[in-house]
């Protein structure tokens, strides 16, 4: 059984290899579900790793619809990716009513070339998963990347397992909540891969800070937060 851990960081990364990770998803910021790391985690993260690296192609949290600018943004980053020379990407594009953006998605399969295409966690989002699935083995991804729609794969096993036997062209990639107590119930399923954080909390100050740096009011899935022209429009006519 192949083992996926998805790192987010180098030392993550460097962490996940020496534990016996087979292949590591490399991306920022875990509690956002993840967007692309910096130039430097990937050149660094390239040189330093043995074992096979896909990289997270999401240019921000919130939903999985893209305006033309972030797409431009993704399709950098797949080019920057393969110049590197990474073995994968893990991407997608849905529609505003969670419909598969088949053209989008393909246009990011084909840049990616000889690069493994994994669909990511988007697929958890989409109304109907069985035509989804035959979607994304049309356009040609490798894996898909799936919680089963459910909040863990554990509970959405039953959907998983579905999927796979469905599945002729592309690898059913359980993902969500795996850890060491329930794992072995995927491999008793026959899945031929898994994919998990591994993620523990290293704490690094003694106490915690008068005033937090993270803010909940940003983090959300159905908006994301933009600077509004106006607002600095008029914030720079009061004060200019």
């Amino acid at each position: 059984m192949l083992i996926e851990v998805c790192a987010n960081s180098l030392e993550s990364a460097l962490n996940a290899q020496n534990g016996g990770a087979d292949r590591i998803e490399l991306c920022s910021e875990l509690g956002i579900g993840g967007i692309t790391p910096s130039y430097a985690v990937l050149k660094l993260t390239k040189e330093k790793l043995i074992i096979p690296s896909h990289v997270l192609i999401r240019p921000r949290s919130g939903d999985f619809t893209y305006s033309d600018l972030e797409f431009e943004i993704m399709k950098m980053n797949i080019s920057l990716c393969k110049k590197l020379g990474f073995n994968g990407v893990v991407s997608g594009v849905l529609h505003q009513d969670n419909t598969l953006d088949y053209e989008r998605t393909l246009i990011l399969k084909e840049l990616a070339g000889t690069m493994k295409f994994t669909f990511h966690r988007a697929f958890d989002w989409v109304k109907e998963p069985f035509r989804v699935l035959a979607q994304l083995e049309e356009i040609g991804v490798d894996y898909i990347l799936t919680s089963g729609q459910k909040k863990s794969a554990l509970e959405g096993i039953n959907l998983l397992s579905e999927l796979k036997q469905k599945a002729s062209l592309c690898v059913i990639l359980p993902g969500g909540g795996i850890n060491e107590t329930n794992a072995r119930e995927f491999k008793k399923k026959g899945f031929k891969a898994i994919h998990l954080s591994g993620t523990s909390f290293v704490k690094t100050l003694e106490g915690k800070p008068v005033i937090s740096m993270n803010s909940h009011s940003f983090i959300n899935d159905d908006k994301i937060a933009l600077t509004n022209e106006v607002t600095v429009a008029k914030i720079c006519d009061l004060v200019k």
